[in-house]
């Protein structure tokens, strides 16, 4: 089997690819059924990759957002006052 190390440091992406790796091998080794089925499988799990994949960008852009939010109110912070 030619499997290659795929890591995005994201869990559920790597989940998803390492699942999408699988089932194209199956494709291709013959046990799902041949023609439309392979590649309906084919195509949803790139469809689910995909949709993981921009899911993950929008939280990944919203944390780092609030984290640069978070860290400038620390430094302005004053015993006074509030962020």
């Amino acid at each position: 089997m030619n499997t290659r190390n795929f890591s995005t440091g994201i869990p559920a992406v790597d989940f998803l690819v390492t699942f999408l790796q699988g089932r194209v091998q199956r494709a291709r080794s013959g046990e799902l059924d041949r023609g439309a089925s392979a590649v309906e499988w084919v195509i949803i799990s790139a469809v689910v990759v995909a949709i993981v994949g921009v899911v993950a960008a929008i939280i990944n852009a919203a944390l780092s957002d609030g984290a640069k939010k978070v860290g400038d109110c620390i430094k302005g912070a004053n015993a006074s006052g509030t962020c």
